[in-house]
């Protein structure tokens, strides 16, 4: 659904904390009744009645009626308003402008803070795509079956966030990290358009050389980005430096699939990002080099930036479990992330 932030400003902070009081609930039950949300929010029964009918106009939560009770369910545009609210609490976020980009799995605008500086807002939409994948293969999150989109979302903001984080910590050419909240992301500005929107460069040869440095010089710290390709490229408008985001795929080379002479998730996904880049140069600029990186070469020589990566994303409160469920989530539909 596409962000709509025009009526923020008059949410009520009862209705916000009924709001909060949906989203608690939908850790427990797939529909949320209302006693349930009056115990949450500690308001009074009357007064959550005509509060929940104020939300539900908004579409910010959805009525449900069942075979056995009638509830409630938060809607995107409900977590979406959660999430900017904190936001703005915290002075990170002050408006919001246009959309920008629009993806399988992400919503981007442009955002502003209370001095006008332009930032970039990613919310994660995991519904369009994984939430199907979860329903139609097994749930992954017991009990949590109408909020699994929402927590998946929220996964993947944070996997985002934590690489994201250590790669601008270490001067990896991604942008900065400024906030995270739920499903959302807010990191810098930069003046820079898609790879993929680029017709013609000065010298591709030097181009496709910084892109496969870069590359390697991600699998020496560890990491692979596993969606490398001309949607995930950015390049600088003055310099012509390229600036790599959307990281939610990203996997270790330890990872616990990396055993050598098998393609597995860790050779398949190295493969494919360098496989993007030769693919795109061929046929958008016709340039073909007969170098390129290797897996088992790259992987023998990591550890050479002096770090390990998924290590210190694990220290950062991202652990191996929240890994585990969106790297399986995404498997379902990782071929559908051709070149």
């Amino acid at each position: 659904m596409k962000l709509d932030a025009t009526d923020l400003r008059y949410v009520t902070s009862d209705e916000f904390r009924v709001l909060t009081a949906v989203e608690m609930g939908s850790k427990n039950h797939e529909i949320v009744p209302l006693p349930l949300i009056v115990q949450i929010s500690g308001l009074r029964n009357g007064g959550v009645n005509k509060l929940v009918g104020s939300l539900a106009k908004r579409n910010l939560i959805s009525k449900v009626q069942n075979a056995k009770y009638e509830g409630y369910r938060l809607t995107y545009g409900g977590y979406d308003y959660l999430a900017m609210r904190t936001m703005s609490k915290r002075d990170t976020m002050h408006s919001v402008g246009n959309q920008i980009g629009v993806g399988k799995e992400s919503d981007i605008y442009i955002v502003a803070d209370a001095e006008g500086s332009e930032m970039v807002l990613k919310l994660h939409r995991l519904g369009r795509v994984s939430f199907r994948a979860i329903k139609e293969k097994r749930d992954y999150l017991g009990k949590r079956k109408s909020a699994s989109w929402m927590y998946m979302s929220r996964l993947a903001a944070q996997k985002e966030w934590a690489f994201m984080k250590i790669l601008h910590e270490h001067d990896f050419p991604v942008p900065r990290p400024i906030d995270q909240v739920r499903h959302c992301l807010l990191m810098e500005f930069i003046d820079a358009y898609p790879l993929r929107q680029v017709s013609d460069v000065p010298n591709p040869g030097k181009l496709y050389s910084d892109l496969m440095d870069i590359i390697v010089r991600f699998a020496h710290a560890g990491l692979i980005h596993g969606d490398y390709n001309e949607f995930n490229i950015l390049i600088r408008r003055e310099t012509g430096e390229p600036i790599i985001i959307d990281f939610p795929q990203m996997v270790s080379t330890s990872h616990e699939n990396a055993e050598c002479g098998f393609p597995n998730l860790v050779f398949r996904y190295f493969n494919r990002d360098v496989e993007c880049i030769r693919t795109f140069f061929k046929r958008r600029f016709r340039y073909e080099s007969a170098l390129y990186p290797k897996f088992r070469k790259i992987v023998n020589a990591s550890g050479e930036e002096g770090f390990k990566l998924d290590v210190m994303v694990e220290a950062s409160g991202f652990g191996r479990k929240e890994m585990k469920v969106l790297e399986e989530v995404r498997s379902f539909h990782g071929s559908e992330n051709c070149c």
